[in-house]
């Protein structure tokens, strides 16, 4: 006899109806292999268990918004012949997230700073950990966008309080008031309360360019940013150079005019 029928509204009652996706199959499995009770229910449990992790990861993926699928498996580290590797296999473990430290990536365009970024945060989800990617300009507009509406203060903690808070393209453009500020005020929210990762162009002495009207905000910013930071020069050619066709001849430049 079936037992699925009956089983059915009792597992949805109790929030176990994934079980029913992998019942029959269980059950003949069960049956052939002449498993013992407790052996079938642990293989039923088992499922429910991975159903759930599952759909927990998808969810965690989800909200972190990445850009598109970028793991540490896909990096190529072999353009990048200086980069500490053994670094980024440490950040890989989540180390960092434990200890509510910032890690700081530059780099020229193109060297893969915002892949490694994001797959530091696809190893944070896989670890159970909430992650939010956005990029620095996102970022201000949000919380500029929430301060018209009254929603500030709830913005800014929300944001506050994510485990991970990736910021990408830190200092593409100088940020204005009340970004500025902003900006000031979630990582000093954030200091030594959670981990975030931020990405920019510009090199470490440049970064309080990125704050053109207000040098002392800019001082007091970057000072919580870089205390115990680990940092991470991407020193490379772009991936992003244009391909050229197989058997093509390179163009050669045009001589000067006489």
């Amino acid at each position: 006899m079936n037992p699925a029928p009956e089983l059915g509204p009792q597992l949805k009652q109790l929030r176990l109806s994934g079980i029913l996706d992998s019942l029959d199959a269980r059950n003949r499995e069960a049956i052939q292999g002449k498993l013992a009770y407790t052996d079938f229910l642990a293989l039923l449990i088992s499922d429910e268990v991975a159903r759930r992790e599952q759909k927990k990861f998808s969810s965690r993926l989800r909200r972190a918004q990445f850009r598109t699928t970028k793991t540490l498996d896909q990096f190529d580290f072999e353009r990048l012949p200086n980069l500490n590797r053994s670094l980024v296999h440490d950040l890989a473990t989540g180390r960092y997230l434990q200890e509510k430290a910032p890690v700081l990536i530059v780099g020229p365009c193109g060297t893969g700073k915002s892949h490694l970024a994001q797959a530091l945060g696809h190893c944070a989800v896989r670890q159970g950990v909430d992650v939010i990617f956005t990029t620095c300009a996102s970022l201000t507009q949000s919380l500029n966008a929430a301060r018209a509406t009254g929603g500030y203060e709830r913005k800014l903690a929300t944001l506050a309080r994510v485990p991970l808070l990736i910021i990408d393209d830190f200092g593409l453009k100088p940020l204005r008031s009340p970004a500025d500020e902003d900006l000031h005020d979630l990582i000093a929210e954030r200091y030594e309360q959670a981990a975030t990762i931020v990405t920019s162009n510009l090199d470490f002495p440049e970064w309080d360019q990125a704050f053109p009207n207000n040098r002392l905000l800019a001082s007091a910013t970057l000072d919580r940013l870089r205390h115990n930071a680990y940092c991470m020069v991407l020193d490379g050619a772009s991936y992003r150079a244009p391909r050229t066709a197989a058997g093509s001849v390179k163009p050669t430049p045009a001589k000067a005019a006489k």
